[in-house]
C-alpha cells in the first residue's frame, strides 16, 4: 500500500533539504518515516519544475550545476531586498550566485563559439568536396579521352599495320 502525503508535509521535507538547513535524505528519513526513494523522488520534482534543491552536501559550491542554474534563474525577477531575503533562507551570497551566473553564461559563450567553429569546419569541408569532386570531373574526362586516343590508334595499328617509327 502507498502511503499519501500532503502537498504541504511535502514540501516542508524538501525545505529541510534546503539550505541553510542541508538536512542529508538519510537523517531526513530518520525524522519522518519517509522513505528514501520517496524522498529522492520529491527532490528530483521539485529539481525538474526549476527549484533548486541540492544533494546531501552543506555547501552551495557543492551543488549540481543545475542547482545552481535554477538559483540564477530563481534570483533574476527579484530586486535587491528580496535578493537578500532569498540568500538568507538559503545560506548563499549574493556574490555567489553572480558567480554562478558568470560561468552559466561563460558556458552559453562557449557553446556559441563551438557552433561558430563547427559550422566554419562544415563549409570548409563543403568547399573540398566540392574542389575534390571537379578534379575527380576532370580527371574522369581525361581518362576517357585517353581511353579513346588509345582505341583509335589501335584500329589505325589494326587498319595501317605497325608504323615504322616504333
Amino acid at each position: 500500500m502507498q502511503k499519501s502525503y500532503s502537498k504541504e508535509f511535502k514540501e516542508s521535507v524538501i525545505k529541510k533539504m534546503m539550505p541553510p538547513n542541508a538536512v542529508s535524505v538519510p537523517q531526513l528519513c530518520k525524522e519522518t518515516g519517509v522513505s528514501d526513494v520517496t524522498l529522492y523522488k520529491w527532490r528530483k520534482e521539485y529539481r525538474n519544475r526549476g527549484i533548486a534543491v541540492p544533494g546531501d552536501n552543506s555547501k552551495a559550491d557543492d551543488w549540481t550545476a543545475e542547482d545552481k542554474l535554477a538559483v540564477v534563474i530563481e534570483k533574476a525577477g527579484l530586486n535587491s531586498a528580496q535578493l537578500s531575503e532569498y540568500c538568507r533562507s538559503r545560506g548563499l551570497y549574493p556574490e555567489q550566485i553572480d558567480q554562478w551566473k558568470t560561468v552559466a553564461l561563460s558556458g552559453y559563450q562557449r557553446y556559441a563559439q563551438a557552433e561558430k567553429e563547427k559550422n566554419r569546419y562544415r563549409q570548409e569541408e563543403r568547399k573540398q568536396i566540392k574542389r575534390l569532386e571537379s578534379e575527380l570531373r576532370r580527371k574522369e574526362k581525361a581518362l576517357a579521352e585517353t581511353a579513346a586516343l588509345l582505341v583509335l590508334s589501335k584500329k589505325c595499328e589494326a587498319i595501317w599495320g605497325v608504323s615504322e617509327e616504333d
